[in-house]
């Protein structure tokens, strides 16, 4: 079959890795980057010689020889480029967070579903050998009913991004939608036999002296309408990046964890430890593990379910209640007290 064409828009340092990953996919070529500055289109042109490189991403948007559309760009860009990219009748897949408001979340779907097209959310850890191995677990009935989980990540302090964009609130909108954002999705992935979430409580602070609107380190409580809760909390006041997952449930529990100098190390530690009882099993992970790697998992799931017409793992349905709860968790945060999902989603 012919090769699906890929247009890029972003060539960051994220934006190289997912570049990376779509020129190491069987079935996809890169044939368009759109970068941000002459610097980075240089480096583009270097590194992928075969691609058109521009720093107008409506270039990208506007040519009729591409398939996908893959948008790697700051937060608060999302919605203008996407709504762009939907609207052209392209498949996108969009780093999260999906938006920055659950309306232009809204809206994605919309047009997605208006002209037919597959739109996935970069919520890559669901497609992990590692986290996801235990939700097949938790599926399988190894826990019971879970009732309980557990996302923590402690890790060094944020990349500033371009300009400075990732430490401007205007821009980023809140830190709770840059990297808690996956750990949300994992906890509503994980306990979703309990119904969908019905309420945050949150809590924060700021070890930023110039900006305290930004809170480095965050912790949240979310209930569940089946009776499960989870706990999600971060710090980025630590060093390297370690994350935790502990699941419990009626019969029995789960320990993940992954270790690396840095989030996109290709040499992690990582591990995965079953109890039933008296009885505590290491579960072999045979593929190696770490955003890299679930990245380029992504872009081959992505061809093949843009073949077959079907949806990705990570929709943009789950793309929008992850930026609801992140922007719940916020608003309970600056409140004090625990927000209603209801009220996020209906707002």
């Amino acid at each position: 079959m012919s090769s699906l064409r890929f247009g890029l828009i972003g060539f960051g340092a994220w934006g190289k890795c997912h570049a990376n990953a779509i020129a190491k996919t069987e079935g996809a070529e890169l044939v368009a980057i759109a970068a941000r500055s002459e610097s980075t289109c240089a480096d583009a042109r270097t590194a992928y010689p075969e691609a058109s490189v521009t720093s107008n991403f409506g270039e990208i948007v506007g040519r009729d020889d591409i398939d996908v559309v893959d948008i790697v760009v700051p937060s608060y860009l999302h919605f203008e480029i996407a709504s762009a990219v939907l609207s052209s009748g392209k498949h996108l897949l969009l780093e999260k967070p999906m938006c920055l408001s659950v309306e232009h979340c809204d809206e994605l779907i919309r047009l997605a579903k208006q002209r037919g097209v597959l739109l996935a959310i970069g919520h890559e850890l669901r497609l992990s050998s590692l986290w996801g191995q235990v939700k097949t677990m938790i599926d399988d009935g190894f826990l019971g009913d879970p009732r309980y989980a557990l996302v923590e990540l402690s890790r060094k302090p944020y990349r500033v991004g371009a300009d400075g964009w990732r430490y401007d609130i205007d821009r980023v909108g809140n830190w709770i939608l840059e990297e808690p954002i996956h750990f949300f999705d994992l906890a509503r992935w994980y306990l979703s036999s309990n119904g969908e979430p019905q309420s945050i409580f949150a809590s924060a602070s700021s070890k930023q002296p110039d900006h305290p609107e930004l809170q480095d380190n965050f912790s949240a409580i979310m209930q569940f309408s089946g009776g499960a809760y989870a706990v999600i909390s971060q710090t980025l006041s630590m060093f390297e990046h370690h994350q935790t997952v502990k699941v419990t449930g009626t019969k029995g529990s789960l320990w993940a964890g992954w270790s690396g100098a840095m989030d996109r190390t290709r040499r992690p530690d990582f591990f995965l430890r079953a109890g039933s009882g008296d009885e505590v099993q290491d579960i072999p992970i045979e593929k190696i593990t770490g955003e890299v790697f679930e990245l380029e998992d992504q872009m081959e799931m992505l061809v093949q379910a843009a073949r077959d017409g079907r949806p990705l793992q990570t929709t943009g349905e789950d793309g929008k209640w992850s930026v609801a709860m992140c922007l719940a968790a916020q608003r309970s945060v600056d409140r004090g007290q625990p927000v209603a999902m209801s009220d996020v989603l209906s707002s």
